[in-house]
């Protein structure tokens, strides 16, 4: 394998009959940011999962930072955000960072917890319940709680589904701080617009393969359009 943060090889996942992704050939620089689109039902949410250590490969190899996705060490490497929270409802934003800085050993938790509240304007509802949050405050409380380890690696699933305007342009600039700490970003999304502001490298899937893929460098935001409205409307 390269010395690619991400690097995959054949990569295929099937579930049952299903084949959601077929021999995904793919290499993510270290300090890239790679936008993934495609269609519903494209591959998209299968690949962060892999990557994540959420699942197993069915065929190929996938390695992350050079070593499985499943070992402990590689999974301390990676931050996982979307539009799913995974907070706990009932426990307040404080406890939510604590519980997740406790959980990958953090060292000096409650330090870095009122740090991430401060940094993502949450410092004066540390102690309401995550459940009470409106849709934009519990994004940034995931935001916060997937980066609460410092990890290497981010992974985005869909993190703009559901904001309205306000909502979404705010965490924008938090991807942005995110882009701009050094770490490598996978952006899963449909939104064209935000992959052409945040990414630098790109892939289209469509039925569960790589229709499309622009390497760090040339990275064309028109090219991008083209193929992912091509995969679109072969999806329909």
């Amino acid at each position: 394998m390269s010395g690619a943060a991400i690097a995959a090889r054949g990569l295929a996942k099937r579930f049952g009959p299903v084949t959601a992704l077929r021999d995904l050939d793919l290499d993510v620089e270290r300090g890239s940011v790679l936008a993934v689109l495609g269609p519903n039902g494209a591959g998209k949410s299968t690949l962060l999962g892999l990557v994540a250590g959420l699942m197993r490969p069915t065929a190929g190899s996938l390695r992350v930072n050079g070593q499985e996705p499943r070992a402990r060490t590689t999974r301390a490497a990676v931050g996982f955000i979307g539009h799913a929270t995974f907070l706990y409802p009932d426990l307040t934003a404080r406890e939510n960072l604590r519980f997740a800085a406790r959980l990958f050993g953090v060292p000096n938790p409650e330090a870095r917890v009122e740090a991430l509240l401060e940094d993502y304007d949450l410092a004066r509802y540390g102690q309401r319940r995550a459940g009470t949050f409106s849709q934009g405050m519990a994004h940034r409380l995931s935001i916060a709680r997937g980066l609460v380890h410092d990890p290497d690696i981010v992974l985005l699933d869909e993190p703009f589904a559901g904001l309205d305007r306000t909502a979404a342009a705010r965490l924008g600039t938090r991807l942005r701080e995110v882009r701009g700490g050094g770490r490598t970003v996978v952006l899963v999304t449909h939104d064209l617009a935000r992959a052409a502001e945040l990414a630098d490298a790109a892939i289209v899937l469509s039925g569960g393969a790589c229709v499309h893929h622009t390497g760090r460098g040339e990275f064309s935001p028109a090219a991008l359009e083209r193929a992912y409205l091509a995969a679109v409307d072969g999806a329909t």
